[in-house]
């Protein structure tokens, strides 16, 4: 059984704030930290259900909109919980550091839940993966929100026009394509090259559809 609490994940929201998160039982980083080459990753998080996955986003869901809200810079994805989810449950991810995500896209990025044929998405398109991790003594760490936005064309010939960027716990902006901080998002290009021929999107994993 999950011992988190609500009182669990305020104190991770405290930690994510103050802490270093090689403290809080995350792995080393790959690469410098100001050009890491993947995103910081819990070592050996705890393998949970759909359910319990869902109850712990309960719990969190507050504390990870209010940390988002509070940073002084506003950003694209202010409000997102007010969106179309397309995921049933929050989902392990091994690429986002093995956190537990979730995906919203706001009304111009509709066609998204469309996934493999969803085609090239328009300008204004913004998606946003929120994201939590359970650690192996049960403990919840509030993790960053990720967020993708189609820019106007001709914005990064690379990235197929999207920009990346990656919102801390507190709020502060750990760094935006073609902005402050871009080497800290640039292994987010990358890892999207490899799916170029479809706008440079993953979807959902076909057991978490909606």
């Amino acid at each position: 059984m999950l011992l988190a609490t609500v009182a669990t994940a305020a104190a991770a929201l405290a930690l994510a704030q103050t802490g270093d998160p090689q403290e809080i039982e995350m792995g080393s980083i790959s690469g410098p930290l100001e050009a890491p080459r993947r995103h910081f990753r819990l070592r050996n998080p705890a393998e949970i259900g759909p359910d319990e996955a869902a109850r712990v986003y309960r719990i969190a869901k507050p504390s990870l909109r209010a940390g988002y809200e509070a940073g002084a810079t506003p950003h694209a994805a202010s409000g997102y919980q007010g969106w179309a989810q397309y995921n049933s449950a929050p989902y392990l991810s091994a690429t986002h550091g093995n956190h537990y995500i979730n995906n919203y896209a706001n009304d111009i990025a509709r066609d998204y839940g469309r996934f493999e044929q969803a085609g090239r998405l328009p300008p204004g398109s913004i998606l946003a993966k929120d994201s939590f991790a359970v650690t192996e003594t049960r403990g919840i760490l509030l993790g960053p929100l990720f967020i993708m936005e189609k820019m106007p064309a001709g914005f990064n010939y690379l990235t197929g026009d999207w920009r990346y960027s990656q919102v801390r716990p507190d709020g502060t902006v750990l760094g935006e394509t073609n902005g402050p901080g871009a080497a800290r998002v640039e292994y987010c290009i990358a890892c999207h090259l490899a799916v170029e021929h479809q706008d440079h999107l993953y979807y959902v994993p076909r057991a978490y559809r909606r």
